[in-house]
Protein backbone atom coordinates (compact mmCIF):
# COMPACT_ATOMS: atom_id res chain seq x y z
CA UNK A 1 0.00 0.00 0.00
CA UNK A 2 2.71 2.43 -1.15
CA UNK A 3 0.05 4.56 -2.30
CA UNK A 4 -1.25 5.56 1.24
CA UNK A 5 -1.31 9.24 1.82
CA UNK A 6 0.45 11.09 4.92
CA UNK A 7 -3.31 10.66 7.10
CA UNK A 8 -3.60 7.25 6.43
CA UNK A 9 -0.60 6.06 7.17
CA UNK A 10 -0.47 8.56 10.18
CA UNK A 11 -3.48 6.65 11.04
CA UNK A 12 -2.07 3.02 10.93
CA UNK A 13 0.99 4.32 12.91
CA UNK A 14 -1.07 5.78 15.45
CA UNK A 15 -3.52 2.59 16.13
CA UNK A 16 0.00 0.72 15.96
CA UNK A 17 1.48 2.37 18.66
CA UNK A 18 -1.02 3.15 21.01
CA UNK A 19 -2.97 -0.82 20.69
CA UNK A 20 -0.42 -3.35 19.53
CA UNK A 21 2.80 -2.45 20.61
CA UNK A 22 2.44 -0.45 23.29
CA UNK A 23 3.16 -3.25 26.10
CA UNK A 24 6.79 -4.29 24.10
CA UNK A 25 7.50 -0.54 23.47
CA UNK A 26 6.97 0.24 27.79
CA UNK A 27 9.65 -3.00 28.01
CA UNK A 28 11.80 -2.19 25.87
CA UNK A 29 12.42 1.43 26.70
CA UNK A 30 13.08 0.57 30.17
CA UNK A 31 15.97 -1.22 31.85
CA UNK A 32 13.81 -4.20 32.19
CA UNK A 33 15.69 -7.76 30.53
CA UNK A 34 14.68 -8.34 27.29
CA UNK A 35 15.33 -11.33 24.83
CA UNK A 36 18.52 -10.90 22.79
CA UNK A 37 16.86 -9.25 19.81
CA UNK A 38 15.01 -6.62 21.32
CA UNK A 39 18.61 -5.53 23.26
CA UNK A 40 20.19 -5.26 20.15
CA UNK A 41 17.42 -3.18 19.19
CA UNK A 42 17.86 -1.32 23.03
CA UNK A 43 21.43 -0.62 22.15
CA UNK A 44 20.84 0.47 18.47
CA UNK A 45 18.25 3.09 20.03
CA UNK A 46 20.79 4.21 22.52
CA UNK A 47 23.44 4.76 20.28
CA UNK A 48 21.52 6.76 18.07
CA UNK A 49 19.81 8.84 20.21
CA UNK A 50 23.30 9.94 21.82
CA UNK A 51 24.14 10.44 18.30
CA UNK A 52 21.19 13.38 17.43
CA UNK A 53 22.02 14.46 21.08
CA UNK A 54 25.84 15.00 19.72
CA UNK A 55 24.67 16.85 16.99
CA UNK A 56 22.90 19.55 19.15
CA UNK A 57 24.72 22.12 21.31
CA UNK A 58 26.22 20.93 24.40
CA UNK A 59 23.90 24.22 26.32
CA UNK A 60 20.54 24.36 24.77
CA UNK A 61 19.38 27.49 27.56
CA UNK A 62 17.06 29.58 25.83
CA UNK A 63 16.27 26.78 22.95
CA UNK A 64 13.24 25.70 22.12
CA UNK A 65 13.32 21.63 20.84
CA UNK A 66 10.34 19.73 19.25
CA UNK A 67 10.86 15.76 19.77
CA UNK A 68 8.88 14.86 17.24
CA UNK A 69 7.26 11.28 18.07
CA UNK A 70 9.05 11.38 21.34
CA UNK A 71 7.98 7.56 22.26
CA UNK A 72 8.42 7.59 26.34
CA UNK A 73 10.10 10.58 26.39
CA UNK A 74 14.27 9.31 26.70
CA UNK A 75 15.44 11.98 23.73
CA UNK A 76 12.89 14.72 25.83
CA UNK A 77 14.12 14.22 29.45
CA UNK A 78 18.11 14.34 27.90
CA UNK A 79 17.40 17.52 25.84
CA UNK A 80 15.84 19.48 29.60
CA UNK A 81 18.75 18.50 30.97
CA UNK A 82 20.96 20.68 28.76
CA UNK A 83 18.43 23.62 29.10
CA UNK A 84 16.13 23.17 26.62
CA UNK A 85 12.35 24.18 26.63
CA UNK A 86 11.35 20.78 25.14
CA UNK A 87 7.71 20.16 23.25
CA UNK A 88 7.77 16.09 22.93
CA UNK A 89 4.99 14.45 21.05
CA UNK A 90 3.25 11.44 19.94
CA UNK A 91 0.76 9.64 17.90
CA UNK A 92 -0.43 7.55 20.83
CA UNK A 93 -1.67 8.61 24.17
CA UNK A 94 -0.88 5.83 25.66
CA UNK A 95 3.33 6.11 24.95
CA UNK A 96 3.29 10.11 26.09
CA UNK A 97 1.18 8.95 29.63
CA UNK A 98 4.14 6.63 29.87
CA UNK A 99 6.73 9.60 29.05
CA UNK A 100 4.61 11.94 31.82
CA UNK A 101 4.84 8.80 34.16
CA UNK A 102 9.04 8.64 33.64
CA UNK A 103 9.74 12.44 34.00
CA UNK A 104 12.29 12.72 36.55
CA UNK A 105 10.93 15.28 39.76
CA UNK A 106 13.87 17.80 38.87
CA UNK A 107 12.75 18.39 35.12
CA UNK A 108 8.99 18.77 36.18
CA UNK A 109 7.32 21.84 34.58
CA UNK A 110 10.48 21.44 31.73
CA UNK A 111 9.15 19.56 28.89
CA UNK A 112 5.27 19.85 27.27
CA UNK A 113 3.96 16.31 26.32
CA UNK A 114 1.78 15.90 23.80
CA UNK A 115 -0.04 13.79 22.00
CA UNK A 116 -1.33 14.42 17.95
CA UNK A 117 0.45 15.47 15.18
CA UNK A 118 4.22 16.47 15.09
CA UNK A 119 2.99 18.52 12.30
CA UNK A 120 0.60 20.74 13.66
CA UNK A 121 1.37 24.61 13.67
CA UNK A 122 -0.26 25.26 16.47
CA UNK A 123 2.98 23.85 18.35
CA UNK A 124 4.53 27.10 17.44
CA UNK A 125 8.45 27.87 16.09
CA UNK A 126 11.47 26.05 17.34
CA UNK A 127 15.41 26.39 17.35
CA UNK A 128 15.75 22.37 17.07
CA UNK A 129 13.77 19.93 15.80
CA UNK A 130 14.34 16.72 16.29
CA UNK A 131 12.58 13.12 14.87
CA UNK A 132 14.23 9.92 15.93
CA UNK A 133 12.76 7.24 13.77
CA UNK A 134 9.28 8.90 13.04
CA UNK A 135 9.08 9.21 9.25
CA UNK A 136 10.36 5.72 8.75
CA UNK A 137 6.97 4.28 8.10
CA UNK A 138 6.18 7.26 5.28
CA UNK A 139 7.37 7.21 1.79
CA UNK A 140 10.40 9.37 0.81
CA UNK A 141 8.11 12.15 -0.49
CA UNK A 142 5.54 12.23 2.39
CA UNK A 143 8.71 11.87 4.65
CA UNK A 144 10.57 15.66 2.84
CA UNK A 145 7.22 17.04 2.57
CA UNK A 146 6.93 16.63 6.79
CA UNK A 147 10.11 18.31 6.81
CA UNK A 148 9.85 20.82 4.70
CA UNK A 149 6.22 21.91 7.10
CA UNK A 150 8.84 21.54 9.94
CA UNK A 151 11.11 23.56 8.00
CA UNK A 152 9.05 26.70 8.08
CA UNK A 153 8.91 26.92 11.68
CA UNK A 154 12.47 25.83 12.39
CA UNK A 155 15.17 28.23 12.30
CA UNK A 156 18.67 25.97 13.51
CA UNK A 157 18.83 22.45 12.63
CA UNK A 158 16.28 19.20 11.81
CA UNK A 159 18.17 15.89 12.51
CA UNK A 160 16.08 12.36 11.42
CA UNK A 161 16.46 9.11 11.11
CA UNK A 162 15.28 7.38 8.08
CA UNK A 163 15.51 3.18 6.97
CA UNK A 164 18.44 3.12 4.95
CA UNK A 165 17.95 0.99 1.59
CA UNK A 166 19.65 -2.54 2.71
CA UNK A 167 19.22 -5.89 1.27
CA UNK A 168 18.58 -7.27 5.20
CA UNK A 169 15.92 -4.41 5.67
CA UNK A 170 14.30 -5.88 2.40
CA UNK A 171 14.06 -9.53 3.60
CA UNK A 172 12.87 -8.12 6.50
CA UNK A 173 9.93 -6.28 5.36
CA UNK A 174 9.05 -9.06 2.81
CA UNK A 175 9.04 -11.44 5.61
CA UNK A 176 6.75 -9.26 7.81
CA UNK A 177 3.76 -8.41 5.12
CA UNK A 178 3.57 -12.44 5.51
CA UNK A 179 2.82 -12.23 9.03
CA UNK A 180 -0.98 -11.98 9.89
CA UNK A 181 -2.52 -8.85 9.96
CA UNK A 182 -2.91 -8.24 13.14
CA UNK A 183 0.12 -8.89 13.87
CA UNK A 184 2.43 -6.39 11.57
CA UNK A 185 3.89 -3.00 12.31
CA UNK A 186 3.41 -0.81 9.76
CA UNK A 187 6.02 -1.39 7.40
CA UNK A 188 9.80 0.54 6.77
CA UNK A 189 9.86 2.80 3.91
CA UNK A 190 13.78 1.94 2.79
CA UNK A 191 15.16 5.35 1.72
CA UNK A 192 18.35 6.76 0.25
CA UNK A 193 20.27 9.35 1.15
CA UNK A 194 20.94 10.72 -2.41
CA UNK A 195 16.92 10.27 -2.54
CA UNK A 196 16.36 12.49 0.66
CA UNK A 197 18.77 14.86 -1.22
CA UNK A 198 17.07 15.44 -4.17
CA UNK A 199 13.61 15.80 -3.09
CA UNK A 200 15.03 18.37 -0.64
CA UNK A 201 16.59 20.31 -3.59
CA UNK A 202 13.46 20.20 -5.49
CA UNK A 203 11.41 21.59 -2.80
CA UNK A 204 10.65 25.41 -2.65
CA UNK A 205 10.38 25.11 1.60
CA UNK A 206 13.73 23.17 2.20
CA UNK A 207 16.21 24.91 -0.71
CA UNK A 208 17.53 26.90 2.26
CA UNK A 209 18.54 24.05 4.29
CA UNK A 210 21.81 21.86 3.63
CA UNK A 211 22.30 18.60 4.54
CA UNK A 212 25.75 17.80 6.67
CA UNK A 213 26.30 15.20 8.99
CA UNK A 214 24.96 11.90 8.63
CA UNK A 215 25.65 8.50 10.14
CA UNK A 216 24.12 4.77 10.38
CA UNK A 217 23.53 2.36 12.94
CA UNK A 218 23.73 -1.03 12.88
CA UNK A 219 22.89 -3.18 15.89
CA UNK A 220 21.44 -6.75 15.18
CA UNK A 221 17.79 -5.37 13.71
CA UNK A 222 17.76 -2.20 14.36
CA UNK A 223 19.06 -0.66 11.39
CA UNK A 224 18.84 3.09 11.09
CA UNK A 225 20.42 6.48 9.14
CA UNK A 226 20.48 9.91 10.62
CA UNK A 227 20.76 13.09 8.74
CA UNK A 228 21.42 16.56 10.10
CA UNK A 229 19.73 19.54 8.15
CA UNK A 230 20.91 22.72 8.25
CA UNK A 231 19.52 26.18 7.31
CA UNK A 232 22.19 28.08 5.72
Amino acid sequence: MADMTYEQRRGQIEDYFDRTAVAAWEKLTSDAPVGRIRASVRAGRDQMRNTLLSWLPADLSGKRVLDAGCGTGAFAVEAARRGAEVVAIDLSPTLVNLARQRLPADLAGRIDFQSGDMLSPALGEFDHVVAMDSVIHYSPEDAVGALAQLAQRTSGSMVFTFAPRTPFLAAMITVGRWLPRKDRAPWLEPMAAEKIISLMQDHAALRAWSAQRTQRVSSGFYKSQALELVRA
